[in-house]
Order: structure tokens, then sequence, then C-alpha cells
């Protein structure tokens, strides 16, 4: 290798210059440098500032040609590069010189994306949203014992006094994105599971989930499965109401409640919290056949056939007032009159009285959980 290089060094200034960029970070990273060591010795070998972002913790460094903190505001980057790992961009580095870019930038930028790149995949946890499936299915399943579950989520980067929040989604965008945006720059990580996503959180803010997204979530963050815990470990199963604090059913429990979340969504209301389902919740241990064999349910199905009637039942039924629904669906209020009429016939229910209207309310809240 060595002879390699001497001999390419002959050919041109340049490639002299690239071999002994490339040689300079790989000698910073046998020496295991940290984040801030690396952005010093970079601005120092161009002799500019240097700057490294994480997305997800948002963690800024700029440094200047001296090797202390750039105190200066930030000038516009005369070239950057991003910092991946495992497929998925994590962050950016850049060079502010305020000049146009010199002939070793982008080989300098590319060694120092790479460093960083194993800088934080080393120091982290990895900042990666993306997240092994199958260690996610073991954080979320209910068959798997407390320690293995623990040592999942310390694999997955949560810390041990960290909480937990739940969702489960279903998009087109990626995972990835999504969790980004509904926990910003705070522990997250997202997987695949069957036709359903998994989004693992500290904290998850609901009003953030993009449009086109479905997602639910489940009622609070989950005590924390606790580290020795497992059978046999004395931590086992009480005989209280529900799971308690390092048994076996919290998260597992999450990630039910988030499910059924999910299949209450709906075009209107995209976004579900759990908690906020009440007694409506009690609809999904209702079997499908049950469900199906309802005489309101069946007839909610006929009233779904046409997708305007279904809309104006929804409203109605959320609303409860002939008015007010005509205001959401930007329809005259006798429109909807005459639609109500219609849909009253199909459904052989009354919706003007409140027993007529709850029922239709809890018709249409089965038929939403049926499997289509």
């Amino acid at each position: 290798m060595e002879a390699l290089a001497e001999r390419l060094s002959h050919l041109d200034s340049h490639v002299e210059g690239a071999i002994r960029v490339v040689a300079f970070y790989d000698t910073l990273m046998r020496r295991r440098v940290d984040l801030p060591a690396l952005a010093r010795s970079s601005a120092g070998l161009a002799e500019c500032v240097a700057g490294i972002r994480l997305h997800g913790t948002g963690q800024v460094i700029r440094v200047a040609p001296d090797g202390r903190q750039a105190s200066a505001p930030p000038a516009p980057a005369s070239s950057t590069a991003p910092i991946t790992l495992d497929e998925e961009e994590i962050g950016t580095v850049w060079l502010e010189r305020g000049t146009p870019p010199g002939p070793l930038d982008e080989v300098l930028l590319d060694r120092l994306a790479i460093a960083a790149a194993a800088v934080a995949e080393r120091y982290g946890p990895a900042r990666t949203t993306m997240a092994d499936p199958a260690l996610v299915e073991l954080v979320v399943s209910a068959d798997g014992d407390e320690a293995a579950r623990a040592r999942a989520l310390r694999l997955l980067g949560f810390a041990a006094d960290q909480p937990v929040r739940v969702a489960a989604v279903r998009s087109r965008l990626p995972l990835d994105r999504i969790g980004g945006l509904v926990c910003a720059g705070r522990t997250v990580k997202a997987a695949p599971l069957a036709d359903v996503g998994v989004i693992l959180a500290t904290t998850i803010d609901a009003s953030r989930f993009p449009p086109g997204v479905r997602a639910g979530i489940a009622a609070g963050p989950a005590p924390r499965p606790a580290a020795g815990s497992g059978p046999g470990s004395g931590s086992g199963s009480g005989s209280g109401p529900g799971p308690g604090p390092g048994s076996a059913g919290n998260l597992a429990r999450s990630w039910q409640e988030a499910r059924t979340a999910l299949r209450f969504t709906g075009p209107r209301e995209a976004v579900v919290r759990y908690e906020d389902l009440g007694a409506l919740a009690l609809l999904a241990e209702i079997p499908q056949d049950a469900s199906r064999a309802n005489a309101d349910v069946a007839a909610v199905a006929r009233v779904a056939a046409s997708a305007e009637d279904l809309e104006t039942l929804e409203v109605f039924c959320a609303t409860g007032s002939l008015r007010r629904a005509a205001d959401l669906l930007h329809l005259h209020h006798s429109s909807v009159a005459r639609r109500l009429e219609q849909i009253t016939k199909t459904l052989g229910i009354e919706l003007t009285t409140p027993t007529g209207l709850m029922r239709a309310g809890l018709a249409l809240g089965a038929w939403r959980l049926l499997d289509t």
C-alpha cells in the first residue's frame, strides 16, 4: 500500500494531497476521537471553520481553525456533505471557507462524513431512526421476557430512565421521516412489522404527523421493564389488576393500544389517541362475526356504499347538529337534511333522537373496525 501511495504521489500533487487527507482521517479514527475533536482537527486541516450537525439530537459543532468554538455567526457553507449511517442521512458536515471550495475540500468532507458516522455509531447509540425490525418486535411482543426486552431497548438507544411512547402508523411516507417529525431532537426508532409501522419514541407530538398518515397512539409512556427482571427474577406475575412496572405486559400492552387506536382512524380523524377512545375502545373487543351479524352495523355497511352518505353520517354523528354538519360539509342545511332523510330510511334508525344517534354512532364505530 505504501509503495502504491508513493507511486501515485509522483503522478499529481492533487493525488498526493488526497492520499494525505485520507491518511489523516484514518489516524483520527484509529485514535477513536469524539465529534468535537474531529471538528477541531478538520478545521485545522482545512484552515477554515468546520461544522458537524446530527439531525437526531440537534447537536451542532462549529470550530474555528485555531481549535476554539467558532464565535462568529455562521457563514454560508462553501461545501457540504451528508453523514450517512445504515443508508440513512443522520447529519451534515460542512466548511465555511468564505471563498470557492478548495481542490481537496470534497475529499476532506467525504472523509469527515465517514468519520463522523463512525463516531456517532460508537458513542451513540446510533442516531438513525430506522431500527432492526427484530429488535422492535421483541420490544412490543407479549411473548418475550423482560430481561430480553430491556436489552433490546438498550440496543435501540433508549436509556434506562427514558419513557417509551408507542405508535402504530400506516403511510406511504418513509417511517424515518415520520419519526423525525413527531419526535424531533429526541430518541426515536421505527420499523415495519407486517403491514403496520411501529414508532418507539421518548415523546410523540400528535400534531406533527404529516398529511396522509394514519396513526394510533398508545395511552401514555409505557413503564420500562426492570433491567434484571424476567422469569425467576422476583418481578413475576403479581395478582394485581394489570401489569405493573417491570412486568411483561407493559410495552406489549402499549402496542396493542396503539393498534386498536389505529383501527379507529379514518379520513376525518387520521390520528387517534387510545386514551381519547374511552369506552369506545370496548368495541374492538367484539368478535367481527358478531359485528357483521348486527343489523345496525349491516345497515351502516349499506350506507357506506355511497361515499357522500357515509361522510354525512360520520359528520352528523360527530356533531349531532344539522347546521354544524352542514358547515363542516360546506353544504346548505337543506341538502344535508335530504341526505339524512335517505340515510335514516337505509339505517332504520331515527337519527334525530338521542337513542338513535347513539345507536348510529356505535354502529358506525363497529363498522370501521371490520376488516375490509
